[in-house]
């Protein structure tokens, strides 16, 4: 099972979430990885966790200001990628142009879609992975793999249909590890979670909640 912790743009601290992931990760030989603003990535990085992006732009080299190139996530210390977040989304042929250019950069990459339908059509742009996450569910207390179980059955079902190789990931609502249980008893190989971690009053016991059923 493979946790990634989105930090948005939530006002933590991201050394003190990456450290703790680091540790809890070293500890327990669960597999987490940290995805910080772009500013901070560097940062991040430093502390030896896993660092992934929160997003790449589906450009190269260029005159393109404004945007998050991916070789420069690379030379931060990135290893990954999200793209098509639900809070940044994209559309189908600039998801293609930035699951390239993560390649392209050596990244790894998770890409987010809202419903079976859609992780089909993200399967086919053949990410590592990609991860369901419905956007009425993010942010709250109520995780996709228990209030809507059949989401993620028909998530998994859809991407093999499309590409086997392709992991499926459980977003939206996911913060304890029950829900981390439930997720993979559904099929997902991997969780994609915020607040219940960015948002803890203790970023380290929360994540060791996430694992110890692991």
């Amino acid at each position: 099972m493979f946790i990634l912790v989105n930090l948005k743009a939530y006002p933590c601290d991201p050394i003190e979430v990456a450290t703790a992931a680091r540790d809890v990760g070293d500890e327990s030989g669960v597999r987490i990885a940290v995805a910080p603003q772009a500013a901070h990535l560097s940062r991040v990085a430093e502390t030896e966790v896993e660092t992934w992006a929160q997003h790449v732009s589906p450009n190269d080299y260029g005159s393109h200001t404004g945007s998050t190139l991916a070789e420069a996530v690379a030379e931060a210390g990135a290893t990954g990628t999200l793209v098509n977040h639900s809070e940044k989304r994209l559309k189908l042929a600039d998801v293609d142009g930035s699951v390239r250019a993560a390649k392209r950069a050596g990244l790894e990459t998770v890409v987010c879609a809202n419903n079976p339908a859609q992780i089909g059509a993200a399967a086919a742009l053949e990410p590592d992975a990609v991860a369901v996450e419905p956007p009425e569910l993010i942010g709250g207390d109520v995780s996709v793999s228990t209030a809507d179980p059949e989401i993620v059955e028909n998530a998994v079902e859809a991407a093999a249909a499309v590409d086997e190789a392709v992991d499926v990931f459980c977003g939206a609502g996911i913060s304890t590890g029950d829900d981390v249980t439930a997720a993979a008893d559904l099929g997902a190989e991997g969780i994609l979670l915020a607040s219940g971690v960015a948002k803890a009053d203790d970023p380290e016991a929360a994540l060791r909640d996430l694992v110890e059923p692991l």
